[in-house]
């Protein structure tokens, strides 16, 4: 595994902690945020895995999209809930309308260690 895997690997931790940390404290847009970086630095360390990258949050959602989900490399749903992150993260991050709620961004953490896992099991079986 390169270092820029293992760096994008160690984000996506630190993000989950910092979304349970925030969650704990009663900040669920935030928490939310938190948790949905976390899923897209663990998208952009599968996407190095294939020599591919990108900073674009829409390019990266599409380039996993082609290359582990129609695939099936990984579960097809970590697509789907990634690309639900994201707009529950815009909700909390731009909306003006509303807030995330808790429970929207526990599931959303919740997700992440699921994505990470999966992940992690992937890239040990690539590298």
């Amino acid at each position: 595994m390169t270092p820029e895997i293992k760096e994008l690997l160690e984000r996506a931790k630190l993000s989950q902690k910092a979304a349970a940390n925030l969650l704990r404290d009663d900040f669920a847009s935030f928490a939310a945020s938190r948790a949905y970086y976390s899923m897209f630095y663990i998208a952009q360390a599968l996407l190095l895995s294939k020599g591919l990258s990108s900073s674009s949050h829409s390019a990266v959602i599409a380039a996993y999209g082609k290359g582990f989900a129609k695939t099936k490399l990984l579960d097809p749903e970590f697509h789907r809930l990634l690309m639900e992150a994201q707009d529950t993260r815009n909700i909390g991050d731009y909306g003006m309308i509303g807030e995330v709620e808790e429970s929207e961004a526990q599931e959303i953490i919740n997700w992440s260690k699921k994505f990470l896992k999966a992940a992690e099991k992937y890239l040990s079986q690539a590298f």
